[in-house]
């Protein structure tokens, strides 16, 4: 599917790879609606892609935990283009705490950002999407195969997410539209950052090593093309390929390697 003048939905859309995936998709031809709760800054992002790739973007403020504000976003977009073609369920938050430690209201949270948004955005694009025979993204992570410690929350948001884009898809085999479940491995972006501890509280700082990630520039580029293959899933890393690979035949051995790759972090939860 060539995606010039198609339109795309990008939810979190104001930093890392939704920014980046903006860029690309416009860089490819697509008109553009931007989503995220931080409005200045998608106007800002909004504003500079017009100007650098004469395609339409326009930035609407939503919070996709809220299942009206993800209503009024396609309202918005079908008002403003018309149409759907490609919805990218990108918004997303992480966690870092030891279940044991961490207050309920973390993992409702990262659950409400990670798979309610989700379920919330496509329930309302899937008419129009239908319509035009386009695409559902879900940008997911190697946390929604492999459950990483210290991220109860986020690998079991994203495994909901895998789940319900898996049954989607198989709902829609004969529709004609495409559902594509994409899932890097650590990306270097401002997640981390952004993560919830025990308490609720952003973490603030990473504790990985984001220098030697892949970059979100990296991951879009991929995810762009998969869009327009058409593609079933994503697995960006070779870790992260090696690691789905290795847990259908020795999940026991994958469960130490993945401790000791988490116990290195900086200030490990791990003892």
């Amino acid at each position: 599917m060539k995606l010039n003048d198609k339109v795309a939905v990008i939810t979190g859309a104001s930093s890392g790879i939704g920014k980046s995936l903006a860029h690309e998709l416009a860089k490819r031809g697509c008109n553009l609606v931007l989503a995220a709760r931080q409005y200045v800054t998608l106007c800002e992002i909004a504003q500079s892609i017009e100007k650098e790739y004469k395609v339409k973007a326009v930035a609407i403020q939503c919070d996709v935990t809220v299942e009206e504000e993800c209503a009024l976003l396609i309202k918005q977009t079908l008002i403003t283009f018309g149409k759907i073609d490609i919805l990218v369920n990108n918004a997303g938050i992480s966690m870092r705490a030891l279940f044991k430690d961490a207050e309920i209201n973390v993992l409702k949270k990262v659950m409400d950002v990670n798979f309610w948004g989700t379920v919330y955005c496509t329930k309302y694009a899937l008419p129009e999407i239908l319509k035009t025979k386009g695409s559902i993204v879900g940008v997911s992570s190697i946390a929604g195969t492999k459950g990483l410690p210290g991220r109860t929350g986020y690998s079991a948001s994203k495994f909901a997410m895998n789940g319900f884009l898996d049954s989607l898809r198989v709902e829609n085999l004969k529709t004609g539209i495409h559902v594509l479940t994409a899932c890097p491995g650590f990306t270097a972006s401002n997640i981390r950052n952004n993560s919830l501890t025990a308490d609720g509280m952003q973490q603030g700082e990473s504790t990985l090593e984001e220098d030697k990630m892949m970059t979100s520039d990296e991951a879009a580029a991929i995810i762009a093309q998969g869009i327009e293959n058409r593609d079933r899933t994503l697995t960006m890393t070779g870790q992260g390929k090696l690691l789905v690979f290795l847990n259908k035949f020795v999940p026991g051995l994958v469960d130490k390697m993945v401790y000791k790759t988490i116990a290195k972090e900086k200030n490990s939860l791990l003892r």
